[in-house]
């Protein structure tokens, strides 16, 4: 954010005068002296701006997005995605101009295609790639990879006998692609704590459960106590399935949230884990907690008045959005800006091997 630093700098020191003329006192307007002219000073209200860190892209996104971007690189256009790569319109449009296609099914892509076929970061059913293979697509897998050790914790549970409970919102393509990893009825889907009270197993001591990545780490931390409580033999993840940048983005929000008049979430609707920021920044009493995706987005007269706006930016929102947004309140505002950390973040997750630069030498 180098370029609001100035408006919060302190003034440098001048250097040395070159004489002592320089430093004399001056004197006293006299009657006819012309009236000085003083600097410009702003009429636009101070604003204070808390920028929430880590914010933004995860590891698993930039992966995805790199995997798309790597594979037009390598094969050209067009690359065929299923699914938005990551839920963000700015990065979609953004492939979509050179030359990725999106589509929901397979069934949208043409028998004799020979270009890459990509799936999102929110992993798919097993019958997707079953499908891509029977016709002979050359398909790269972006799924996240937090989000296959659920696939294999849920694997290894069924291979052992377990009923399966995953904790998620229907619908979101992250849990159909984990529902889709077994036969169907061998998971059951747990959306809330009501459905964890009322829920009966066919074995109470032959449990298992696995957890979407993006869920709010105090709603899931509730509903597992209650089947815990319920079921003391459940069987859980060694490592908590929510990832790591899902919980370090909503311990940042929750620093930040209590001592601002708003907080803006920089990331779309369809974005589980941009709603469950804006769904913590209410939770911890913050009076105006929205949803943006753009500048275009923001409603003015909710900000009327407001002293400090706290800003972050869900997993799949790039950068370029929070700046595009300081810049529409710095029009109306005089910016101090201050960020405020809960984590350090340097994860990596490297590409799909066939699209690492050795193995592109190799062939």
């Amino acid at each position: 954010m180098a370029q609001w630093a100035s408006k919060i700098a302190l003034t440098a020191p001048e250097s040395s005068p070159k004489s002592l003329s320089e430093l004399a006192v001056p004197r006293p307007a006299a009657r006819g002296d012309p009236v000085p002219r003083w600097p410009h000073v702003s009429e636009k209200p101070d604003l204070r701006i808390v920028l929430c860190s880590p914010r933004g892209f995860c590891a698993g996104v930039v992966r995805a997005i790199d995997t798309v971007e790597r594979a037009l690189t390598i094969y050209g256009a067009p690359v065929y995605v299923r699914h938005e790569i990551v839920h963000n319109k700015y990065v979609v449009d953004s492939l979509k101009t050179k030359g990725a296609i999106f589509v929901e099914e397979l069934a949208e892509i043409p028998d004799d295609t020979n270009a890459p076929v990509v799936f999102s970061a929110h992993g798919v059913p097993k019958s997707v790639p079953a499908e891509a293979k029977a016709r002979n697509f050359f398909s790269l897998d972006a799924t996240c990879p937090l989000v296959t050790k659920v696939h294999r914790e849920a694997a290894i549970h069924f291979k052992r006998g377990r009923e399966i409970l995953l904790i998620g919102h229907s619908h979101h393509p992250e849990v159909v692609g984990t529902l889709g990893q077994l036969p169907a009825g061998a998971v059951t889907l747990i959306e809330t704590a009501e459905d964890a009270k009322t829920f009966t197993p066919k074995d109470p001591d032959n449990l298992a459960f696995v957890t979407q990545t993006t869920l709010s780490i105090d709603d899931t931390a509730e509903i597992v106590a209650l089947l815990k409580e319920r079921f003391p033999n459940v069987n859980g993840p060694h490592k908590e399935d929510i990832c790591y940048a899902t919980t370090n983005r909503q311990l940042a929000v929750k620093k930040v949230a209590p001592v601002v008049d708003a907080l803006i979430v920089v990331g779309a609707p369809n974005s589980s884990n941009s709603q469950r920021l804006r769904e913590v920044a209410e939770r911890e009493g913050c009076p105006i907690a929205v949803l943006a995706q753009r500048a275009s987005d923001i409603d003015w007269k909710r900000f009327e008045g407001i002293k400090s706006l706290g800003i972050t930016a869900g997993a799949s929102a790039p950068e370029v959005i929070v700046e595009e947004i300081m810049g529409a309140f710095a029009e109306r505002y005089e910016l101090h800006v201050e960020t405020v950390s809960a984590a350090e973040e340097n994860e990596f997750f490297p590409l799909p091997r066939s699209l690492r630069p050795d193995a592109a030498v190799a062939e």
